[in-house]
């Protein structure tokens, strides 16, 4: 596994809900892959992963990424988020991707998506991130 950023981080508690892990990174192209927890407790009435929780696993993959393309000097938080749902979610593991496509001096661009074990692409996003210096956000 490359080292990354993420290595020196705490993992906070919304990441411990979600299952939150890093599966793989490519820090110098701004692309990351994490594993989720679909668990049962997330799910509609329906039986499938509530869409606010597909949300809250995209966000949490989109941030990261680019946390690692700037090797931890930079954190995010979310301008907008649009999210295209394309696949019902069942419960089980969740598989998330992004990519910062442009990494400015005070704004973000990323796209993500999350897909099933079997590679069913299961929701997209993109995203704009206001970028803030880790050295401000961690006293």
């Amino acid at each position: 596994m490359v080292k990354t950023a993420l290595d020196n981080f705490p993992r906070p508690p919304c990441a411990e809900l979600l299952g939150w892990r890093l599966l793989d990174a490519r820090p110098q192209e701004g692309w990351i892959r994490l594993g989720f927890d679909g668990k049962p407790e997330f799910c509609n009435p329906a039986g499938f992963i509530q869409g606010g929780m597909l949300s809250a696993m995209l966000d949490d993959t989109m941030g990261p990424a680019v946390l690692v393309m700037s090797d931890g000097r930079l954190y995010t938080t979310t301008i907008s988020m649009t999210v295209n749902f394309l696949s019902p979610a069942k419960p089980g593991p969740i598989i998330g991707e992004a990519q910062v496509t442009q990494l400015g001096k005070t704004i973000a661009f990323v796209e993500g998506k999350l897909m099933s074990e079997d590679g069913t692409v299961l929701a997209t996003a993109s995203a704009t991130e206001r970028l803030l210096e880790a050295a401000r956000v961690v006293k």
